[in-house]
């Protein structure tokens, strides 16, 4: 099993809440890659319709929509189209969902301060994850 992790700089969302954010994000890749996906998860804290609490993503191309021939390129690319279009309808975080239908202003507010908490995200979360990764090897 080996991981990689990005930061991925959201500067082509722009028009979107999430402009200027720097996002880091761990992409983990089994034996099985590339028939199944790696595992994508944020490590930067995420207010969006489509990212689950604990940073993992609801992203057709990471599910039901998985195909051999996406490298890397394409899940970042994807994910970026995500964080511009949110699918509200499939919602990971209920909340943010519901913000977005409803109240964009508060939504946008939300997602702006996630986007400045990006910058100052301490790099021990990725410490956190290879830890937590080791162990489960392990086990």
């Amino acid at each position: 099993m080996s991981h990689a992790t990005s930061k991925t700089p959201t500067s082509h969302t722009a028009e979107t809440p999430f402009e200027d954010g720097t996002f880091k994000l761990v992409l983990t890749f089994d034996e099985s890659y590339p028939n199944k996906p790696p595992t994508v998860k944020f490590l930067s804290r995420m207010f969006h319709p489509n990212v689950y609490a604990n940073g993992e993503l609801c992203l057709d191309i990471l599910q039901n929509r998985w195909s051999p021939t996406y490298d890397v390129a394409a899940i970042l690319t994807s994910i970026q189209s995500l964080l511009h279009d949110p699918n509200p309808n499939s919602p990971a975080n209920a909340e943010a969902a519901q913000l977005y239908r409803e109240n964009m202003k508060e939504y946008v507010r939300r997602v702006k301060a996630t986007v400045e908490e990006s910058w100052l995200d301490p790099d021990d979360k990725l410490e956190d994850v290879e830890e937590e990764q080791d162990g489960a090897e392990q086990s």
